[in-house]
């Protein structure tokens, strides 16, 4: 029997509603919603299970001070506004645990160890989409983001990672959004633009 599609609500609170935020509102998230949070998104689908996206959920004042020196100027108030920065990144060896994740493969371990260049684009590819899951199962659960870039990746790597093995990719701020700060929302490409049937 197919599944029913979701009521307009919450295609509204996902997607056509939906606003990137650049202020929010002073309201803790506390560590259970952000537990909350991964217990949802961990269930998007990556490549073979890999799961190669790794999350430092930055809300202490003491956190903000080691993460904003590497965020471009225009991005440092909105991040130290926000109660939660979660910097995304990605587990270059993220190969060792697929005998866990993929065990019906006995050889996935050794096929991304024995090839560096297709690890790395199975990290970056898969770990980018878990870094999406992430927004939307944030907004399902309530909560308002802020996607970045705009920052120095090597510096943060240096003060969160020091031992090199993951790698940053993207910022995201996290909260109840301020709504006296939305921004209209950006024109979007037309399905004829961007796609053809074949």
């Amino acid at each position: 029997m197919p599944r029913q599609p979701l009521d307009d609500i919450a295609l509204d609170t996902v997607f056509r509603e939906a606003h990137t935020h650049y202020a929010f509102q002073q309201e803790p998230i506390d560590e259970a919603t952000l537990r909350e949070l991964y217990d949802l998104l961990k269930w998007g689908p990556t490549s073979m299970n890999c799961q190669p996206a790794r999350y430092v959920f930055v809300t202490t004042e003491e956190g903000k001070s080691r993460l904003l020196p590497a965020l471009s100027e225009g991005n440092r108030d909105k991040a130290h506004q926000a109660p939660v920065n979660v910097i995304v990144a990605i587990d270059t060896r993220f190969y060792e645990h697929m005998p866990t994740v993929f065990p019906q493969s006995p050889n996935a371990r050794e096929r991304f160890a024995e090839n560096p260049d297709k690890a790395s684009d199975t990290a970056c590819r898969n770990g980018t989409l878990q870094g999406a899951y992430l927004i939307v199962a944030a907004r399902m659960l309530g909560l308002d983001v802020g996607p970045m870039s705009g920052f120095d990746n090597a510096m943060v790597d240096e003060e969160f990672f020091p031992d090199g093995r993951y790698k940053s990719n993207f910022l995201v701020n996290l909260g109840v959004g301020e709504p006296k700060n939305q921004r209209p929302r950006g024109p979007r490409l037309a399905f004829e633009e961007v796609a053809e049937v074949v």
